[in-house]
């Protein structure tokens, strides 16, 4: 009876491990990879065709090789050219699964980061830390502060959910700005404000550690469509203008908040060069929606539409895509690739962190870098250095990224991006990009230039009308020249050094 049961199971396996089980496993799964990897449309067609031919081959090899096996085994007895020839398909089998997988998470990934359309816009009610307001039910009978202007609406909505959860309607205060709000906040004539969250800035105005002093008792997220601004284009036959901001906060990337970075990234694929433009967060520029004088990381506040159109206007250029991220997109970026190596030319500490940057190669971990690309007190060259930092930390994750150690943390990285990172760019245009480059592997040539210009105080700034502002008025010549190298790019023409000497 055992032995019948034995040769049963033995019997089930031999079937199960078969030549044409094992033979046809491999088929199906080659064709599956081939499909994905085919979907995905960032392999040059060249390489395709290759990997068919391959794959193709492989599975004659096996075919050949398994039925030897079986020949030899049946003549002899022998079991090993059989075992390992099976074994061998099995393993291909499953590494074209594995690849399939990859594929699939790849391109489920450049979906998910791709056409941006929707924006956040944050409201939300501070009390001071130390308080006795820990809570939502702690504001019943508390007087609010309001600035009586800006998202009147979305703050209007706000206070009503407040109503439902406290069932009271709330005593409000009227305040004229922003600055005033804080103000109240401190001295105590309002038991805790509600604001927008993009105006935060502005409730730092007087108050520097505003963000470290208070605490966030309520949050109202509302989600606002973004309408396309952008010109599309070819990207692998015609130039094209990328709009690139990281913007001062943690969290969702989608926020509506100020824009710490503002690098233009000009691209010409006939020519394979980039021009990086830097634009410092205190630039004085005219936003487009009104005229009125600001600062270009104020511009943000009023969303992303409005940086851009606001640097169309400054830089005579036409914007192609943007791209997006925050503080904790570029931590969980550089972290996910493992760090990078950095180089400054200064010796210095940052303001946040405390961390001590050494002149020369600095290893940076997530946070490290976001110091670094953040501080600007302790630099020579105030907010111009730190642009420059910023190019430098952009070209590190470049490198880092185009490194082969990336595929062994693959996953982790796409996962970091993900969560942190979304533009405008469709996926066929990135993965066109990608298909380009793989097709050619051609060097780029990379030059940087950056917006100079004279620090000064003003108290006319729209978003901070009446109140001390530090703005940098940008150098005309300067800037008139930057506007001719985007020219030149945009026109599809080579750049030279002697284009950008003294822009950098």
């Amino acid at each position: 009876m055992k032995n019948c049961e034995k040769k049963k199971k033995k019997s089930l396996f031999s079937k199960l491990t078969s030549k044409g089980i094992i033979l046809t496993l491999q088929l199906i799964t080659s064709i599956v990879f081939l499909r994905y990897v085919y979907v995905l449309k960032m392999l040059p067609s060249k390489y395709y065709f290759i990997i068919v031919i391959v794959l193709f081959l492989l599975l004659l090899i096996e075919m050949i090789w398994i039925t030897s096996g079986a020949r030899k085994k049946r003549r002899t007895g022998a079991r090993s050219r059989i075992f390992f020839s099976k074994l061998t398909s099995i393993l291909l089998s499953a590494l074209f699964i594995v690849g399939s997988v990859y594929a699939s998470i790849g391109d489920n990934f450049i979906s998910n980061i791709t056409s941006a359309f929707m924006q956040t816009r944050v409201i939300a009610i501070y009390a001071m830390k130390d308080s006795n307001i820990k809570n939502v039910e702690d504001l019943k009978g508390k007087t609010f502060g309001i600035e009586n202007e800006k998202s009147i609406s979305e703050i209007t909505d706000a206070l009503a959910q407040i109503q439902d959860k406290i069932d009271e309607t709330p005593e409000k205060k009227n305040y004229d700005d922003y600055a005033e709000l804080a103000d109240a906040l401190y001295d105590e004539k309002v038991d805790c404000i509600i604001a927008d969250q993009s105006y935060l800035g502005v409730l730092e105005t007087n108050h520097e550690s505003f963000s470290d002093e208070t605490r966030v008792i309520y949050k109202m997220e509302v989600q606002e469509k973004i309408e396309a601004v952008t010109t599309k284009t070819d990207v692998t036959e015609n130039p094209f203008i990328i709009y690139l901001t990281g913007i001062d906060t943690y969290g969702s990337v989608s926020t509506i908040s100020r824009a710490d970075v503002n690098l233009v990234v000009c691209v010409n694929p006939i020519e394979k060069q980039v021009l990086l433009v830097s634009v410092p967060r205190d630039t004085q520029v005219n936003l487009n929606r009104n005229g009125k004088m600001d600062k270009i990381t104020h511009s943000a506040m009023y969303g992303i539409n409005e940086t851009i159109l606001t640097l169309e206007d400054f830089l005579d250029l036409k914007v192609n895509y943007y791209a997006k991220t925050n503080f904790s997109g570029i931590t969980n970026i550089i972290d996910a690739l493992g760090g990078v190596e950095v180089e400054s030319p200064y010796k210095f500490t940052t303001l946040h962190g405390n961390y001590e940057i050494k002149k020369g190669v600095n290893e940076m971990d997530g946070d490290k870098a976001l110091c670094f690309v953040r501080e600007r007190y302790a630099l020579p060259g105030g907010d111009f250095d730190r642009g420059k930092n910023q190019q430098r930390l952009l070209m590190a994750m470049l490198k880092k990224a185009m490194s082969p150690k990336i595929i062994t943390n693959y996953n982790n990285i796409l996962a970091a991006v993900e969560g942190s990172f979304e533009t405008d760019m469709t996926s066929d245009d990135i993965k066109s990009l990608v298909n380009m480059q793989l097709d050619d592997m051609a060097d780029w040539d990379i030059f940087n230039v950056q917006v100079t210009g004279e620090g000064k105080i003003s108290y006319d700034t729209y978003s901070q009308k009446g109140k001390k502002t530090y703005i940098t008025v940008p150098d005309k010549k300067v800037l008139n020249k930057i506007i001719k190298v985007i020219d030149k790019i945009e026109a599809g023409e080579k750049l030279t050094e002697s284009d950008v000497k003294g822009l950098n």
